[in-house]
């Protein structure tokens, strides 16, 4: 193991990233058709802007459910590897998620949360994060062992790395800034779920 996949972090010493720094650091390792879903707002955001994939699902309009739909792919093609992008907020509204993928043990699925302490797309109001909630250790209390904070850039890409080569399931939690997104996502939920499935290769 080599020093950078040995580096650990807690949540204030997490060194504080861009988003959309991360998600593009995230796409440029994707070679094989992952499947990548995007929760509400900047985080698929984000997304969109990296790179229109086939393999992207956008999500509208509905928080928190980023890791159940990414679970329920990772489910159904395990052949794939799957990731879930997922906001501080949206994730405290689907805690229960987190036990129900730990229980199933999917070793092919890898969720990774932007937290930034802040529902910022709707004014910035305070997560439980800014209350000392910390997401990790939610994460390994309900099962998920393989869970830790990224404590920079370098540490992310190594920890993306193992998620792509190594068996999951895997969270990898990142302290975000509040930074505005690299782009505005095209908000047609059919051509979304459309390009998707054939991304998929579920439909033609």
């Amino acid at each position: 193991m080599s020093a950078n996949e040995m580096k650990s972090a807690s949540r204030d010493t997490a060194k504080v990233m861009n988003r959309s720094d991360l998600t593009r650091r995230l796409v440029a390792k994707l070679n094989q058709e992952e499947a990548v879903i995007g929760g509400i707002g900047n985080t698929h955001f984000d997304l969109w802007a990296s790179g229109q994939r086939p393999q992207n699902f956008y999500m509208l309009g509905s928080m928190g459910l980023a890791a159940p739909i990414a679970f329920g792919v990772a489910m159904a093609q395990p052949e794939r590897q799957v990731f879930a992008l997922e906001g501080d907020g949206s994730l405290l509204m689907q805690l229960g998620a987190l036990g129900t993928i730990a229980a199933a043990n999917q070793k092919n699925l890898a969720i990774i949360v932007f937290d930034n302490g802040v529902y910022q797309i709707t004014g910035s109001q305070p997560t439980l994060t800014s209350y000392g909630t910390d997401l990790v250790a939610v994460a390994k209390g309900t099962g998920l062992a393989q869970s830790t904070w990224a404590a920079d850039e370098a540490h992310f890409e190594q920890l993306v790395d193992r998620a792509l080569k190594e068996d999951g399931p895997w969270f990898i939690a990142t302290r975000t800034d509040d930074k505005p997104p690299a782009g505005v996502t095209e908000r047609d939920a059919a051509k979304i779920r459309g390009r998707f499935m054939q991304g998929l290769g579920v439909t033609k």
